[in-house]
């Protein structure tokens, strides 16, 4: 069973040990980090700067946790209010739990915060072309590609091309929470 909470500071920990361990599954898709990110210290200011941005109403981060243990994270980022009422998602999961949804279930729960509590009308994604994983979860929570942006996020140290979906409440209500 998974549930997601918010990010806490005491996550820092957790973290560092998931993605120490699993670095080099997930640097391919992620943004080159500095050193310091794979330190404790660069964890807390990590996971600092998460809630610092919570607090200021521009994201949402969540920690994605199974059984009583972190296994990933799902944040609603870029939060934008006003005539937008809009935000983007970004999700990782552990890669020795990989395959068995949690992602998946995250980022439905993220997105059920996101036009429940969160306050949102429209939630957005961007994944590159060849992240099948990534592409199926989004398909499978429901979202619908718009198209493609071309060298859209320096990833790994170079500017990808990226797929871009989004999910509106209201196509989010017609599916009934997906």
């Amino acid at each position: 069973m998974i549930e997601l909470r918010p990010l806490e500071t005491r996550d820092a920990s957790p973290l560092l040990e998931i993605r120490t361990r699993t670095r080099a599954f997930l640097e391919p898709w992620e943004p080159a980090r500095p050193e310091e990110f794979w330190t404790l210290e660069g964890q807390r200011q990590t996971v600092a700067a998460a809630l610092a941005e919570r607090d200021a109403g521009r994201a949402f981060p969540f920690a994605i946790v199974e059984d009583g243990a972190l296994a990933g994270a799902v944040t609603l980022s870029n939060v934008v209010r006003g005539v937008f009422e809009s935000c983007t998602i970004g999700y990782w999961v552990d890669a020795d739990r990989g395959g068995r949804g949690l992602a998946t279930e995250g980022v439905r729960l993220a997105v059920a915060f996101a036009f429940g509590g969160g306050r949102l009308h429209r939630v957005q994604a961007a994944v590159m072309p060849r992240n099948d994983v990534s592409l199926r979860v989004l398909e499978k929570v429901g979202f619908r590609e718009e198209g493609l942006a071309l060298r859209y996020l320096r990833i790994a140290g170079a500017w990808s091309d990226h797929r871009l979906f989004a999910l509106t409440c209201e196509e989010w209500g017609e599916r009934g929470g997906a």
